[in-house]
């Protein structure tokens, strides 16, 4: 896995209501933070345009879509992704979704990522939608269907960050959301890890949300994740 520093693996969520918001955390985080999510809820209210914007400033933009769909529709759609100049993007981890979008994705610096299992489902929430596998058995089978699809990483708890690196091996991205500080309220997250622990598992980048944007100082919450990624590195 090629060398990092902290303040490269560490991706803040933008998982606000508003541009005019997300505006206002990067600019409070200033050089603190150079990575930056994405998510549905922005996107929908002008987060694209912010997307482009912090591009365009030298910032790292993580575009967590989600894609799935029939193969043309998910190919189209990542080739426009792609141009965009964004860092990173997610697929939920279906093998020809996978195939299509990294065909799509081929000779940009796009890293594609699989979605194994979301954080906010254990092993009764995967059973009531119909999945015979528990989330271990999932992930890992999702972890190698994205390594032979060509991905350039996976999402997943940090709880199977290490599970996840064993099959993936050690050049994969890592993605780890559900990471809070100890003493952190794990909110609608069931499978959570503290930062040190993450990076100690495996995980190449942490996704990080509630803990640094609702924090007082947010600023200072951001440096506080980092020394900790720093010395569990």
């Amino acid at each position: 896995m090629t060398n990092r520093t902290a303040s490269d693996q560490l991706i803040v969520a933008l998982d606000v209501p508003t541009v005019l918001e997300a505006a206002g955390i990067v600019e409070n985080l200033g050089e603190a933070v150079s990575f930056y999510k994405i998510g549905y809820q922005l996107a929908f209210c002008g987060g694209l345009q912010l997307a482009d914007e912090l591009v365009r400033a030298g910032k790292r933009v993580f575009l967590d879509m989600k894609l799935l769909d029939i193969d043309n529709t998910v190919a189209k759609g990542v080739e426009a992704i792609a141009r965009t100049g964004v860092s990173m993007l997610t697929i939920h981890a279906y093998p020809k979704a996978m195939r299509a979008a990294v065909e799509a994705a081929s000779g940009s610096g796009l890293c594609l990522l699989g979605v194994t299992v979301l954080t906010s489902m254990d092993d009764p929430d995967l059973a009531e939608a119909g999945y015979g596998d528990d989330a271990a058995t999932l992930v890992h089978t999702r972890a190698r269907q994205a390594r032979e699809a060509g991905m350039g990483g996976i999402v997943c708890s940090a709880a199977e960050a290490a599970a996840v690196r064993a099959v993936v091996g050690p050049d994969l991205a890592v993605v780890t959301p559900g990471i809070r500080p100890a003493g952190a309220a794990a909110g609608d997250q069931k499978r959570i890890v503290t930062p040190g622990d993450a990076i100690t598992a495996g995980a190449s980048h942490l996704v990080v949300g509630r803990p640094i944007v609702a924090a007082p100082d947010r600023a200072a919450a951001a440096l506080a994740i980092l020394d900790e990624m720093e010395a569990a590195d």
